[in-house]
């Protein structure tokens, strides 16, 4: 009897992450209903920013989930975006899905820290903490986004360059909604330091995306 070699595309951990993140939101949409109905229309309505913004800001236990759903579809979707754009034929390795998440991780905490201490120097804390839950709430609403393409992707439309593109094209206008919001807020802060804005812009969140968009084409 000859052997008859299987090739199996092995998703299960693909599977596990996305059950995981999905397990963060619902934790965090049932132990704070309320405030999870009010960030689900944060793109359309401002309330969830005026009412939470001055109550636990960052150190809270929604932020937290969702922050933590965040990486995990961000990582999944710069995973799985790369292989689509860059016609990959290779096996799924979740030692690059590791990778990806170690270092969005390490960068977007390492990003808070230096801006607190910026907030430290500047004597600004209160501020900067405010500035920091608002552009993070809007880059966790956009992983919302993130997990349905990634589902897409994985499940139904596995090559899809247009899922991808237009997911992309999702998240940007999500996370400009938040970046004019915040500038219309802090007009008088930005004017004062509009020089270390300008620096802060271009380093700390204009870099990142020409690094993650280079990435994806290569």
């Amino acid at each position: 009897m000859e052997p008859v070699q299987r090739v199996i595309n092995n998703i299960d951990w693909i599977t596990a992450i996305i059950f995981s993140s999905i397990l963060f939101m619902v934790i965090a949409k049932n132990l704070f209903y309320q405030r999870f109905l009010n960030f689900i229309i944060l793109p359309f309505n401002n309330k969830y920013i005026f009412m939470y913004n001055k109550k636990d800001k960052l150190l809270n236990w929604f932020n937290i989930f969702f922050t933590l759903f965040q990486l995990l579809n961000f990582s999944l979707f710069i995973y799985l975006a790369s292989n689509i754009l860059s016609n990959s034929e290779s096996d799924l390795y979740p030692v690059v899905f590791s990778i990806i998440l170690g270092f969005l991780f390490l960068f977007l905490f390492g990003k808070i820290l230096l801006q607190m201490g910026g907030g430290f120097v500047f004597n600004n804390n209160k501020i900067i903490s405010e500035f920091i839950f608002k552009k993070l709430s809007y880059l966790n609403y956009s992983s919302i986004i993130m997990l349905a393409s990634n589902i897409i992707i994985a499940y139904v439309l596995t090559d899809s360059k247009i899922v991808v593109f237009a997911s992309i094209f999702l998240i940007v206008v999500v996370n400009v909604i938040g970046w004019i919001t915040i500038i219309k807020n802090y007009q008088k802060l930005i004017s004062s330091y509009f020089f270390y804005f300008i620096l802060y812009l271009c380093a700390l969140e204009i870099a990142p995306f020409v690094i993650i968009v280079n990435y994806l084409k290569d």
